[in-house]
């Protein structure tokens, strides 16, 4: 801290100078950076300007990058789910159609003719859901075949250790919880497992005609394809279900991250920002103390020359 000393006479040493000197050099510094903080908005410049603030700006910095990473993996697990809805609402209306013209061919009232022509079309509408599975694709893989797996990245904990949630398109994944057998859609191509009945192939309603006995139209097994294709539309349900499960997950996780991403710029800017109208008044007093500094200088200077005068002959 600077100190008044006496004993001006002395002009080898002029001590007010250097005391002026030393004050306009610390409102200078301040004046400096006042006019930094002002100019970028923010507090911390450097890690001089506050050392604890900047590792935990900058812990927080680094949590909130990771938060918007996670989010944008959220975002494609919505897209998992959506896709893979939409394909087993789209399976399921083909499933009951086939249902509905199963239930037709069950009737009394229908000739052998008439039962091969629903069976046909009962076949067009398999061949359309194996369609549908084949073209149920994201990420160059495919969803509905029965092995699709994946964990997506949604968040980490205080050690820095990945927290996921995982999508498990398996067909034997235990959350369908689905009872019998599995159908099979020419030899179990892709995307046969969402459907589980007992009993029955798929291409079975292809081979109905007037040549045999009917096959699964005979009537004494048609109640049993009834029965078989009611089970594959419950379990494309349970599917479905539990991707929707999965995807409130992701709604509420994004929700989450949305608000913890706002809570952590939130003290980022606690930290580091800039009260401006605290800076504007520190930064008015520093450039009145350069002033006041200067003129104090200027005067300090002029004191060796008044006792010079009393050695002039």
């Amino acid at each position: 801290m600077p100190f008044g000393v006496g004993g001006n006479a002395r002009i080898r040493t002029n001590i007010s100078a250097e005391n002026a000197y030393n004050a306009l050099e610390l409102s200078n510094r301040d004046i400096s950076n006042r006019q930094l903080r002002l100019s970028t908005g923010k507090r911390i410049n450097n890690a001089a300007d506050d050392v604890a603030g900047y590792i935990t700006s900058r812990h927080l910095h680094a949590r909130n990058g990771a938060l918007r990473s996670s989010l944008l993996t959220v975002g494609d697990g919505f897209n998992i789910t959506n896709i893979g809805m939409d394909s087993l609402d789209n399976i399921y209306s083909l499933m009951v159609t086939i249902k509905e013209q199963t239930a037709q061919a069950a009737s009394g009232a229908m000739g052998t003719d008439e039962k091969v022509a629903l069976a046909k079309a009962a076949y067009r509408m398999v061949e359309q859901i194996q369609t549908v599975c084949d073209s149920t694709v994201f990420g160059g893989r495919q969803l509905l075949d029965g092995t699709y797996s994946a964990d997506f990245y949604v968040s980490t904990n205080a050690r820095n250790e990945l927290l996921t949630i995982p999508i498990s398109l398996e067909f034997d994944n235990p959350d369908y919880d689905i009872r019998g057998n599995y159908f099979n859609v020419n030899s179990m191509r892709a995307g046969d497992y969402f459907a589980g009945v007992m009993g029955l192939d798929m291409t079975d309603f292809y081979i109905v005609g007037a040549g045999d006995d009917m096959g699964i139209f005979h009537t004494d097994r048609i109640g049993q394809t009834m029965q078989s294709l009611d089970a594959a539309i419950q379990n494309i349900n349970k599917a479905a279900t539990y991707l929707g499960s999965i995807s409130n997950r992701f709604t509420s996780q994004e929700d989450l991250l949305k608000g913890q991403i706002t809570n952590y710029n939130a003290a980022i800017s606690r930290i580091e920002d800039a009260d401006v109208a605290k800076e504007q008044l520190s930064l008015i007093k520093s450039q009145f103390l350069q002033q006041s500094s200067l003129a104090s200088l200027a005067q300090a200077n002029q004191n060796p020359q008044h006792f010079l005068k009393l050695i002039q002959g």
